[in-house]
C-alpha cells in the first residue's frame, strides 16, 4: 500500500468512531499492536528528543524500504507512534520524504493532544524524516 492509501484507511478508520474516547482507546490498541523494538535500542541514542514521554525509535533499511520499531513508556504515546509507523515503516525513504501528514488534521489528533503530546508528535514525524534522508543519502 501506498503511504497515500494507509492515510485514507487510518482516517476511515477513525470516522467509524463517535467519539474521542473510542478514539483513545484505538490509539491504545494501535500501541500494543506495535512491533516490539529490540531492548539494544531503548537507550538515549534512540530517544526522540521533544517527547514529554521516552520514545525510542529505531529503523533499518531492508530492499530499499525503511522498516521502523519503536517503543515508548506511556501507552498513549505508544499508541501515537504506532499509528505513525503504520504509515512511514515499508516505504522507500523518498515516498518517507515526500510524504505529508495530513491525516493527523484529518482525523482531529491534533486538536484532542495536549500541547506537550502535539509538539511530541510534530518530533516523531520530524525524527522518522531525517531517518528517511539518512537512508536517501546512502542510496544516492
Amino acid at each position: 500500500m501506498t503511504i497515500k492509501e494507509i492515510q485514507e484507511e487510518i482516517v476511515d478508520e477513525f470516522s467509524m468512531f463517535e467519539n474521542w474516547m473510542e478514539r483513545y482507546e484505538h490509539l491504545i490498541t494501535l500501541g500494543k499492536e506495535l512491533p516490539l523494538i529490540d531492548e539494544q535500542y531503548k537507550t538515549d541514542d534512540y530517544i526522540i528528543k521533544g517527547c514529554q514521554s521516552k520514545v525510542w525509535v529505531h529503523a533499518g533499511l531492508e530492499d530499499g524500504n525503511v522498516v521502523f520499531t519503536a517503543d515508548s513508556d506511556a501507552i498513549l504515546t505508544k499508541g501515537l507512534v504506532g499509528l505513525l509507523l503504520r504509515v512511514f515503516s515499508n516505504q522507500t525513504p523518498q515516498e518517507i520524504i515526500d510524504a505529508d501528514t495530513d491525516f493527523i488534521d484529518e482525523i482531529g489528533l491534533k486538536e484532542h493532544l495536549s500541547p506537550t503530546r502535539a509538539n511530541g508528535l510534530v518530533s516523531m514525524i520530524k525524527q522518522l524524516k531525517l531517518y528517511a534522508v539518512a537512508f536517501q543519502a546512502k542510496l544516492a
